[in-house]
């Protein structure tokens, strides 16, 4: 059995995780193929569920019952946007894309569908369940980022790629995971993991359908 809460999750969703990680979209960022009017429709998306994810961050304050995890969600929504949000709006600008550009697009229906799962799952549970649902994101693309890294500079897709691999954002992934372990040392035991693993295996499959978006429905042209 695997020792963390994260890799317990994934051993239980396995299928569903594979079908996560190594979707054709992140294929196409491998190999440099996605076309780049489907990344640019993700980019503005992604925008647009990044305002949700701060949403997230203050849901995970107030569900905290301790001030070490008020100080962490706080920390998390700071991170978001006080310097994610600008750092994505720098790095969209290069594919012509700009704030405006992304705040006026219509959310798609699978950015709607992902972000409410997590913030009902929030709501509905405790700031385990919030987490869980939200692990497949935060270190699902650390996952990500390590396993695409040094593919070659000359992908179109270098600079993403590495930003997901970043020293930083794998230190982030891996603050995430332990976070899941205290959690789960203090509000949860094994009778949880049936309804846990529920919420990780939905969460993955939206994350799945998030990327299947950005193929299917490449409307943001520059």
């Amino acid at each position: 059995m695997a020792d963390n809460l994260f890799e317990r999750l994934k051993a239980a969703n396995a299928d569903a995780w594979d079908a996560y990680i190594h979707h054709p979209f992140v294929a196409g960022l491998a190999d440099g193929s996605l076309p780049e009017a489907a990344f640019r429709h993700y980019l503005g998306q992604d925008y647009l569920f990044l305002i949700q994810f701060a949403r997230a961050y203050g849901l995970a304050a107030y569900k905290s019952n301790s001030l070490a995890d008020i100080r962490q969600a706080a920390q998390g929504l700071s991170a978001i946007i006080d310097l994610e949000m600008d750092l994505h709006v720098e790095f969209s600008a290069a594919w012509g894309l700009s704030r405006a550009d992304m705040e006026a697009s219509p959310a798609a229906v699978e950015t709607l569908a992902y972000t409410s799962f997590v913030l009902e799952t929030g709501l509905a549970g405790d700031a385990l369940d919030l987490h869980v649902a939200l692990a497949p994101c935060i270190i699902g693309y650390g996952e990500i980022g390590m396993e695409l890294a040094g593919l070659g500079a000359d992908n179109p897709y270098a600079a993403w790629i590495a930003m997901y691999a970043s020293d930083d954002y794998q230190a982030a992934a891996e603050a995430e995971r332990r976070h899941l372990d205290a959690l789960f040392a203090a509000r949860a035991g094994e009778g949880r993991m049936d309804g846990l693993a529920k919420i990780f295996n939905q969460a993955t499959r939206l994350e799945a359908a998030f990327w299947q978006m950005g193929l299917d429905s490449p409307i943001m042209e520059p």
